[in-house]
């Protein structure tokens, strides 16, 4: 009798598991994932007497007096002199500082740079500075740069070898609109910093600030109450 050969067919369940699972380095970073739609996202500058937060710490006493908890929290952009935000800043609809005609030096000046935003029904966005066109809806909007991922690649300006180590903290969005903050625990060049982002399975991602970086996320073991900031972006929840 002559044997049948059964071709045997091996299933790489490694390609289908969700990309959280393919990261190998998640414990060098700080990640943070929310939908819009369900938690209260806001970004934050001054108090109500004009004051600016500056600190995590600062941010963290006022939302408790309004009765909430601070769930996250991390500085939203690069600043300025007096811990004004560079570039464009949009609070509650009100267009607090312009937008900047991207011409200087440095990492906000990287080509492509971006906006951060959330539109009054909680759909968040992240655009080319270059292509953003001011709506009526916009609830928040962050400056800076430059774009991590654009179009589900890293932006082709980063270098795998680069020695341009810093800690540095983004935001990214993922293909069903959530939301994901990262902040690298160490020192990390741009290419690596954004393939993390790719590797979480976000479409676009933008670099919001590097060695002044602090987060705040009680739940993920991860307390940085100290900084002196411009914009923050922070979520709340109200106490139960």
């Amino acid at each position: 009798m002559s044997k049948v050969k059964i071709p045997i067919i091996i299933l790489c369940f490694y390609l289908v598991l969700p990309c959280d699972d393919k990261l190998k380095n998640e414990n060098d970073f700080v990640i943070f994932k929310t939908n819009p739609k369900d938690e209260d996202i806001s970004f934050y500058w001054k108090d109500n007497d004009g004051k600016v937060f500056k600190s995590i710490d600062n941010l963290k006493k006022n939302v408790e007096r309004e009765d909430k908890n601070l769930k996250f929290a991390m500085n939203g952009g690069m600043f300025e002199k007096n811990n004004l935000p560079k570039g464009l800043y949009i609070q509650d609809f009100k267009i607090l500082n312009k937008i900047d005609t991207l011409s200087g030096e440095g990492n906000f000046y990287l080509n492509p740079n971006g906006i951060f935003y959330l539109t009054k029904n909680n759909d968040a966005e992240l655009i080319e500075t270059k292509k953003f066109k001011h709506d009526s809806n916009i609830k928040y909007a962050t400056q800076s740069g430059p774009m991590l991922l654009i179009n589900d690649e890293i932006n082709p300006i980063f270098k795998k070898d680069s020695k341009n180590l810093n800690i540095r903290n983004g935001v990214g969005i993922l293909k069903n609109g959530n939301v994901v903050f990262v902040m690298s625990k160490n020192e990390v060049n741009f290419y690596n910093f954004a393939s993390i982002f790719k590797q979480l399975g976000c479409k676009k991602a933008l670099y919001l600030d590097g060695f002044v970086s602090r987060t705040y996320y009680l739940e993920g073991n991860w307390i940085q109450k100290d900084g002196d900031f411009g914009v923050m972006i922070g979520i709340t929840e109200s106490k139960k």
